[in-house]
């Protein structure tokens, strides 16, 4: 089925990438029906009462939002590990259509022992730079 070991990565990265995306997009669609639920305020004049009825719906709603947001986090890691994969593939060797005959080194000619005496090079002496620092003067305090 596949020609390569790159070709299993290839499609390995478009796997993790598709199913991050499929995830994302199932996240925000669940976001957008969280959105537009009806949200009934209530209003009466016992505090007590109130707080105890609205308290329920509001960590209900705090823990669909927790799983909104690790369900959105999971999903772009995934994501990212996908375009990660796909980009890090390894790329195809080139193909050569002929070879070539190598040629052959030439030998090169001996050196005399006079010729093999090369003047060593000095090495260079770095340069180093002071700057003093200026002086800070006072300043002068005018009486009046």
């Amino acid at each position: 089925m596949f020609k390569s070991f790159r070709d299993k990565i290839a499609l390995s990265g478009l796997a993790v990438l598709s199913i991050g995306v499929a995830l994302l997009i199932f996240t925000f669609i669940s976001a957008y029906g969280l959105l537009t639920q009806n949200v009934n305020i209530i209003a009466t004049a016992d505090l007590a009462r109130t707080f105890g009825e609205s308290l329920a719906p509001l960590i209900a709603t705090c823990i669909r939002l927790m799983y909104l947001g690790v369900m959105g986090w999971v999903a772009s890691l995934m994501t990212i590990r996908g375009v990660t994969v796909i980009t890090h593939t390894p790329q195809l060797p080139p193909t050569i259509s002929k070879q070539q005959p190598m040629e052959e080194p030439k030998p090169q000619p001996q050196k005399t022992k006079d010729e093999k005496k090369e003047p060593e090079p000095k090495p260079q002496e770095t340069e180093i730079v002071v700057i003093p620092t200026e002086s800070i003067a006072e300043p002068q305090h005018s009486e009046s």
